[in-house]
């Protein structure tokens, strides 16, 4: 795994945000879905959306690359009754097209590489039976299902993963009668599922919010639209916490009425006292003297390791908390980030569901672990800005995951690499 050395510096001047992973999802799937001809720009085309399209592909949709652009024909989808749906190490691709192959009818096995075959599938393996879908799985991956999919009533846990009810409001739409989900668990990550709703809607699919889950009508048709994402409020994050801790950063191209959870970063940058500018598309960060507070991660998950290591370089001591399903991600987050911290000579106590940081004046450099995980990586890159030695981390290469051009974007800004 190639090892990356990153120096102390100050980041300043305008990056723009890539689009949005999470948008960049769900459009290529509705557009699938519409079975015509649509058009997404712009277009990043990390790992994990590379996943997404070679899904769709595999049931059937063609697609077509120019600049950043992608055209969309989903008239051949579903033509395939039985596929490989190889999903990467995405656990948005893997969740999104399951119950999307089983409305289709598609006999699909589903495989994937790093954590994801660990990943938790058993919401699926439990409610999927029950409406005509066998689920073959030895624990995780592989995923081997067949059988088209009843509508009916759909129970799960909101507080595992909110790709689950994404997933299976894709697929309902398509089904001969209406269907319900019904959350047995309070709903985490929300945001996630209004951008779910809303980019639906745009493709001319309605669902109806219930007072615990949502009501989804069958025989509804999504209709081919052309899409414009938005910026990426997680990917952001990073330089605007680059920008509260060592210099002058304006991000641009990000939508400020966006449902995405992660624009909650600034409020939260506020709230350590970072010098916030909010405009109609670009927010401004400007190093200033940060204060503890405490946050409660549960809707904004994967921006815990970089406000962990905002919390590292503030006065006072931090709380970060229901932040318990950080462990099943590309690492064991909460772990990983506690581990790369402790490295760089934070002080950290990690906790079942988060961490607690008690604030230092300067970081002192050191070799993080990467663990392969992209978020990882990203984090010890800003922290690297307000340490004293250089920063070395592996498995630079993860960041292919999400966010391909971001140390190409931070040595652009200065930073030292």
């Amino acid at each position: 795994m190639s090892e990356v050395s990153i120096f102390p510096s100050s980041l300043g001047g305008t990056v723009t945000a890539p689009p949005s992973k999470s948008d960049v999802h769900r459009a290529i799937i509705c557009a699938a879905l519409s079975r015509g001809e649509c058009r997404i720009s712009p277009v990043a085309f990390s790992n994990d959306i590379k996943a997404t399209v070679a899904c769709a592909e595999a049931l059937g949709a063609e697609f077509k690359i120019e600049g950043n652009t992608l055209t969309v024909d989903g008239r051949g989808l579903f033509r395939n009754k039985e596929a490989e749906l190889f999903c990467g190490e995405s656990g948005s691709t893997l969740r999104f097209f399951v119950p999307v192959a089983a409305a289709g009818g598609v006999r699909a096995t589903f495989t994937g590489s790093g954590r994801l075959p660990e990943r938790p599938i058993g919401v699926y393996t439990d409610c999927l039976p029950r409406a005509g879908v066998k689920c073959e799985t030895r624990g995780g991956l592989p995923l081997e299902i067949s059988g088209e999919m009843r509508p009916g009533v759909f129970e799960l846990p909101g507080n595992v993963s909110s790709q689950f009810i994404t997933g299976l409001l894709f697929a309902l739409p398509l089904l001969g009668g209406d269907s319900r989900i019904v959350l047995t668990t309070p709903l985490q990550s929300a945001g996630y599922v209004d951008m779910t709703i809303g980019t639906m809607r745009r493709f001319g699919v309605e669902v109806e919010t219930l007072e615990n889950g949502w009501s989804v009508r069958g025989g509804q048709r999504y209709i081919p639209h052309d899409y414009r994402t938005d910026g990426d409020w997680s990917q952001a994050a990073f330089f605007m916490v680059a920008g509260a801790l060592s210099g002058d950063v304006t991000v641009n191209g990000l939508n400020i009425h966006s449902s995405q959870g992660d624009r909650a970063i600034c409020e939260l940058l506020m709230r350590f006292g970072a010098d916030v500018e909010i405009f109609d598309d670009s927010v401004r960060v400007r190093k200033s003297n940060l204060h503890a507070t405490d946050i409660d991660a549960g809707q904004i998950p994967d921006l815990v390791p970089v406000l962990a290591v905002t919390a590292a370089l503030a006065e006072g001591t931090t709380g970060i908390y229901g932040a318990e399903r950080l462990r099943i991600k590309e690492s064991d987050r909460l772990s990983t980030t506690a581990a790369m911290l402790t490295a760089l000579g934070a002080d950290v106590t990690e906790k079942p569901d988060g961490l607690e940081i008690r604030g230092v004046r300067k970081l002192r450099g050191g070799k993080v672990d990467g663990a392969n995980d992209h978020r990882i990586v990203m984090s010890a890159a800003v922290a690297a800005l307000a340490s004293d030695g250089a920063v070395v981390v592996t498995d630079r290469e993860s960041i292919g995951k999400s966010f391909p051009d971001f140390f190409e974007e931070y040595t652009r800004l200065g930073g030292k690499i």
